[in-house]
């Protein structure tokens, strides 16, 4: 069996493409990501962290290159087959927690899964056990905009990881909280996807957060280089 969750190969992206302000910004990115590991994803503001990781978990395609998710490549594959492979494999966490203002959270949490054809009833019950294990289970009756920041950040990683994904990809997952805040949340988001053996690609400006990973991997000049 194939030990890698991610297989990134020689990705290119340029925006604007054959115009004056076309912008180069993946110059042949490599990366992979064995299963069970945890790696931090290094780089300036505007290096292209976003456009890779967009990339990685099929939300976006490269000018060329491959990308392979548990072992199976995945850029020539349509549309139906990409789409399904980032319902069931792929969780996503951003700096801004995006969550539905008119949905308790819970309903959040619960509504990825009824997106893939889980019972509410089995989609509640594993709501209910996300939130408990990141410690906002007392808060499931609560709209976003009456729990704390970080509180709506953990409900966010709960949300990524309602359909059981192998992979987890996390765009500065704590950039948008104060320090104090950012170091509670990474420790439950740490804690949760260790408990469920979650492969993650993180993204994160706070090398502090990113020596507690299994890996530092740097985008320079639209290049992977190791940490």
């Amino acid at each position: 069996m194939n030990d890698q969750a991610l297989a990134v190969d020689s990705i290119t992206k340029t925006y604007n493409k054959g115009r004056p302000n076309a912008v180069q910004v993946l110059q042949g990115a490599s990366l992979t990501l064995d299963r069970g590991e945890v790696v931090a994803l290094v780089a300036p503001s505007g290096a292209g962290k976003s456009t890779l990781l967009h990339i990685a978990g099929l939300l976006d395609t490269p000018d060329s290159g491959s990308i392979a998710i548990n072992g199976v490549e995945m850029t020539r594959m349509g549309d139906r087959a990409r789409t399904a492979t980032r319902r069931g494999q792929v969780g996503f966490i951003y700096q801004f927690h995006h969550l539905l203002p008119e949905f308790s959270a819970l309903e959040n949490v619960v509504l990825p899964q009824l997106a893939n054809a889980v019972p509410r009833r089995h989609a509640e019950t594993r709501a209910h056990e996300l939130l408990e294990r990141v410690g906002v289970g007392a808060r499931g009756a609560h709209r976003p905009a009456a729990l704390s920041g970080g509180e709506q950040q953990r409900v966010a990683f709960c949300r990524a990881l309602a359909n059981a994904p192998s992979l987890l990809l996390a765009d500065e997952p704590t950039g948008n909280l104060d320090p104090a805040t950012s170091e509670q949340v990474f420790g439950a988001l740490m804690a949760l996807v260790r408990e469920t053996g979650l492969s993650a690609l993180i993204a994160t400006h706070n090398l502090e957060l990113a020596r507690r990973m299994d890996r530092i991997v740097r985008l320079e000049a639209g290049r992977i280089v190791s940490g």
